[in-house]
């Protein structure tokens, strides 16, 4: 399926910056990247029995920390970039499997996963009420959905998001609090919760949770 679909200029901007970085992708944000899977880990409320699939996982950094600590729960990481995906694929991850595609067209059953988990890549969706109401139809009816990204209320990524918008192709925009909460009402979800936080002087962060709308 997702090979049938027509890549935008922007996925192709996405897929040659991350082809670039990829194999120093670790390194070069490693404080940064410690700092964002603590934070989205320590809100997942993972169960043994839970299938979970992280969108845009990138290197795998969190389908592997996840793996370290529960050793049964099934994962697939899914992510535009087949660079990225080769990086990933080195690492030693427990039942994981690794898909190339598009957060917009998920090649998956409906009522799949107890978890759809994304970690610094809201910010390059260009539909994201789309993207959204992808992720709840592959969400189980008990299933929840958790973003961590950028947050627009804290100056210093405004100020990112306005220089990306104008000089990098790839990116698309940051949300604020309030915009990320009207998002995920507008696409179907209820009980929303979203958290703002720093991990450090310049980056300001929000992590969204909510649970699958009845309706989807």
């Amino acid at each position: 399926m997702l090979n049938r679909v027509r890549k935008t200029n922007k996925d192709i901007a996405v897929i040659r910056e991350y082809a670039d970085i990829a194999p120093q992708y670790d390194r070069r944000w490693a404080s940064y990247t410690t700092a964002t899977l603590r934070e989205t880990l320590k809100r997942l409320d993972l169960k043994p029995t839970d299938r979970l699939l992280d969108i845009g996982c990138g290197t795998g950094s969190l389908l592997q920390a996840i793996s370290q600590k529960h050793h049964s729960v099934y994962l697939v990481g899914l992510d535009i970039s087949r660079e990225m995906l080769k990086v990933a694929g080195n690492k030693q991850i427990y039942r994981c499997t690794l898909i190339s595609g598009q957060s917009q067209f998920l090649p998956f059953q409906s009522s799949h996963f107890d978890i759809v988990v994304s970690c610094n890549t809201f910010h390059y969706w260009r539909n994201p009420e789309d993207c959204l109401r992808e992720i709840a139809r592959v969400l189980k009816p008990q299933g929840r959905i958790v973003i961590t990204d950028w947050c627009d209320d804290y100056i210093a990524c405004k100020i990112c998001d306005l220089f990306l918008r104008m000089f990098n192709r790839a990116h698309f925009r940051t949300y604020r609090k309030d915009a990320c909460e009207r998002l995920l009402r507008d696409a179907g979800y209820s009980n929303i919760r979203v958290e703002r936080y720093k991990i450090n002087w310049l980056w300001g962060m929000m992590t969204a949770q909510a649970p699958t709308h009845p309706a989807c």
